[in-house]
């Protein structure tokens, strides 16, 4: 088993602001009816949302179902100043929640315990949780905040999980040396859960070997590294800080390029339609 290329994970974070008006414009944003790539450098403060739910908070909306887009999940960059969060910031009982902390710390308060989340911790809300979140440090707290409708199977119910994806052994990829492995933070195993989000590390060179077709749509969070990602039929170029929405069946496959890993947070569907054989 290889060595990984770094022992100490990165999680990048869009830093805001505007680029100054001597700049060129350039960026790689491009939305099709397959896939969206949204680059880090689009994430400026003007195209920042609020949130009625939260205080001293500022949002970068990365995907919403809509038409013509992916339809399961909602997916957001968060950034909560010290002092700010919210008792109350699922406005939907039906809503589930993954959220995954990229700098500073977040409080993750349910039935009454506290959670305390630093870089690479996570925490899975199930649907009619009661839960609040605070900044109680000194500095910003930025974080990935994944929604999605649950859909519910008789007989099983999902818990919450927290946990911190450092904590966790990476599974490697058959056949691949280790040279791509997955970190899993929600039970696979269990199919009271509709979603799983994972960490996903190629070394150095490693690759997607095949163009992946399938049902389940993605979002794609690039944490560390940089890569050339197969989007359907395009070749496009990212780096930590990109976002990528794929829809239902558009074909994927990467290299990565170094010189560090290449990672990122992956969310993926699980179907009930299909595992329900279409009732």
């Amino acid at each position: 088993m290889n060595t990984p290329q770094s022992d100490t994970p990165r999680y990048y974070a869009a830093a805001g602001g505007l680029p100054g008006q001597t700049e060129l414009l350039t960026g790689r944003a491009v939305v099709t009816e397959a896939y969206t790539v949204i680059p880090r450098g689009v994430l400026r403060d003007i195209v920042t949302s609020v949130l009625p739910e939260w205080t001293d908070t500022r949002t970068w909306i990365l995907n919403r179902p809509v038409a013509g887009g992916a339809t399961t999940f909602a997916q957001y960059l968060v950034e909560v100043a010290p002092g700010g969060g919210s008792r109350a910031p699922e406005p939907e009982l039906t809503v589930e929640s993954f959220v995954f902390v990229l700098e500073g710390a977040l409080t993750v308060r349910l039935l009454g315990r506290d959670h305390v989340l630093t870089p690479g911790g996570f925490a899975y809300l199930p649907p009619e949780a009661l839960w609040s979140a605070y900044n109680e440090g000194g500095e910003p707290a930025k974080f990935q905040w994944i929604r999605k409708a649950y859909q519910p199977l008789a007989g099983h119910t999902p818990q919450p999980v927290f946990g911190n994806e450092q904590d966790i052994e990476p599974a490697a990829m058959p056949g691949t040396d280790n040279k791509w492995r997955t970190t899993r933070m929600i039970p696979v195993d269990d199919v009271a859960y509709d979603m799983h989000v994972n960490v996903v590390t190629f070394e150095p060179g490693a690759v997607i070997p095949f163009a992946e077709t399938h049902v389940m749509e993605h979002g794609l969070y690039v944490l560390e590294g940089k890569a050339v990602y197969r989007l359907n039929q395009d070749w496009v170029e990212v780096e930590e800080g990109d976002y990528m929405s794929l829809r239902a069946f558009c074909p994927q496959a990467c290299y990565a390029g170094g010189p560090s890993n290449f990672r990122y947070l992956l969310y993926k569907d699980v179907n009930r339609q299909v595992l329900l054989g279409g009732r």
